[in-house]
C-alpha cells in the first residue's frame, strides 16, 4: 500500500494529475474549494497544517485505482530524481468563453418561469441562471431582464505549447457559434412568439493553472494568452495552425510589441493582461490574488451590456429609433456606465485595476455613451410627437 508521510503541494499536485482531475474536480472530490487546492499546489514545499486535510488526501490516495496509484508513484519518483525542464512540462489552462445574444425582454422574463433556474445574487441586476449541456465542458446561461442571454462556457485544457492553445481557440469558435445558436433555440422552444437569437461573437478569458515556461518568461506567456493571434496562422486551411515552436520560444524569451495589452497584475501576486482579443490572468499567490468569480462576473456584465448596446446600434443603423423596454432606457445605461467606470468605496486595488483594464480594452464605455445618446434622442422625439398629437 502506498502512503505519504506528509502531504505538501508537490504530492497534492501529483495526486491530482494521477487521478486525471482538474482543480475543480479535485476540490469537489476532497470537499474543499478550488482556491484551497490552488493555494496548496502553489506552496510546493509547504506542509498542509490541518490534520483533517492530511486525512482527506490519505483517503483519496487509498481509494484511487491501481493505475492512478502507479501514475502517482511514477510522478513522485520523477520529481525526486531531479527537476524537469519547465518549458517541456506543458500548460494547464481553464478556458472561459462568453457568448452573448439579445433575445428580447419579453422572452427573457418568461424564461425563469419555464425552466428550473437558480437566482444569482447580483450587484445591480436580478439575473437567473440555467445549466446548459455541453459535450466538452460546463455551460451556464445567464439571463438578464433587459433581454440578453450570456452563455458562459468553462473548459479545462492541457497543452505542451501556447500556440496549440491559440490554434484550438480559433478553430473552436467555428463550432461554438452554431452550438450557441442551437442552445438559445432550445431555451426559447416553449415560446410561441420566439424569434431567432443569433450570437455574433465569442469572448475568451484564460486562467492558467500550471505554466510550462520559466519564471522569467511568465509575463510574456500570460500576455500571449491574452493576444493569441501572434501564435497562429488563422488563414491556414482547413483549420488554423500554430506557429513553429522556435517562433513561440522567441516570443516567450523576447516578448512582442503590442501596446494594446493592458496589464493589471500585482508583482508577486499575479500576472494579468487585458486586450480587445481576450483576457488572461495567472495567480502566482492564489490566497492573495483575485478569485475566479470576480473575473467571471465582471466579464459577464461587460458582454451583456455590449450585446444590449449592439441591439440599439443595429436599430440606428437600420434607420429606426431604438425602443427598449421600460426600466432599461438611457438611465439604465447611464447607471451601468457609472458602475463600470467608477471605483467602489471598498474596492481593492486589484479589483480596480482589473475592472479598468477589462472595461477599457472592451471599448464598452464609448458604446454606452453612444447608446445613451440614441435612446435619449428617441425618447425626446417620441415626447414631441405625443405633445403635438
Amino acid at each position: 500500500m502506498t502512503t505519504v508521510q506528509k502531504w505538501t503541494g508537490r504530492e497534492t499536485r501529483m495526486l491530482r494529475h494521477a487521478l486525471r482531475m482538474s482543480i475543480r474536480d479535485f476540490a469537489e472530490h476532497l470537499g474543499v474549494s478550488e482556491r484551497t487546492v490552488s493555494k496548496w499546489e502553489a506552496g510546493r514545499e509547504a506542509v498542509h497544517p490541518r490534520p483533517e486535510m492530511q486525512a482527506a488526501l490519505d483517503t483519496a490516495l487509498l481509494r484511487a485505482s491501481n493505475e492512478a496509484v502507479a501514475r502517482f508513484c511514477q510522478g513522485i519518483g520523477n520529481e525526486s530524481s531531479g527537476p524537469v525542464a519547465s518549458a517541456d512540462s506543458g500548460y494547464c489552462v481553464q478556458s472561459h468563453k462568453f457568448i452573448p445574444a439579445h433575445i428580447g425582454a419579453a422572452a427573457a422574463t418568461k424564461l425563469p418561469a419555464l425552466r428550473q433556474t437558480t437566482p444569482r445574487p447580483h450587484e445591480w441586476l436580478h439575473v437567473s441562471a440555467v445549466n446548459v449541456p455541453h459535450p466538452d465542458g460546463q455551460c451556464t446561461a445567464h439571463i438578464f431582464a433587459c433581454g440578453v442571454v450570456v452563455l458562459h462556457l468553462q473548459q479545462e485544457l492541457t497543452s505542451r505549447r501556447l500556440a496549440e492553445l491559440a490554434a484550438w481557440r480559433y478553430a473552436s469558435y467555428k463550432d461554438d457559434l452554431p452550438w450557441a445558436a442551437r442552445q438559445l433555440e432550445w431555451l426559447l422552444s416553449d415560446q410561441p412568439d420566439r424569434r431567432a437569437a443569433v450570437p455574433e461573437y465569442v469572448m475568451s478569458m484564460y486562467l492558467p493553472r500550471e505554466m510550462g515556461c520559466g519564471h522569467e518568461e511568465l509575463s510574456n506567456a500570460v500576455r500571449l494568452l491574452s493576444f493569441p493571434s501572434v501564435l497562429v496562422n488563422r488563414h491556414a486551411a482547413p483549420r488554423p495552425e500554430p506557429v513553429p515552436e522556435h517562433v513561440e520560444r522567441a516570443l516567450l524569451a523576447k516578448g512582442f510589441d503590442q501596446p494594446a495589452a493592458v496589464p493589471f497584475g500585482i508583482p508577486g501576486v499575479s500576472v494579468g493582461f487585458a486586450t480587445w482579443s481576450g483576457l488572461a490572468y495567472h495567480a502566482i499567490s492564489p490566497e492573495r490574488a483575485l478569485a475566479t468569480d470576480a473575473l467571471v462576473s465582471l466579464e459577464i456584465d461587460i458582454q451583456m451590456l455590449w450585446a444590449y448596446c449592439r441591439q440599439i446600434q443595429r436599430a440606428v443603423e437600420n434607420g429606426r429609433d431604438p425602443v427598449m423596454p421600460p426600466g432599461f432606457s438611457w438611465r439604465f445605461l447611464r447607471a451601468a456606465h457609472s458602475r463600470l467606470t467608477t471605483a467602489r468605496g471598498q474596492e481593492t486595488a486589484q479589483h480596480c485595476m482589473m475592472r479598468q483594464a477589462a472595461v477599457t480594452t472592451s471599448g464598452l464605455p464609448e458604446r454606452l455613451v453612444q447608446a445613451q445618446t440614441a435612446l435619449r434622442e428617441a425618447e425626446a422625439m417620441a415626447g414631441r410627437v405625443g405633445h403635438e398629437q
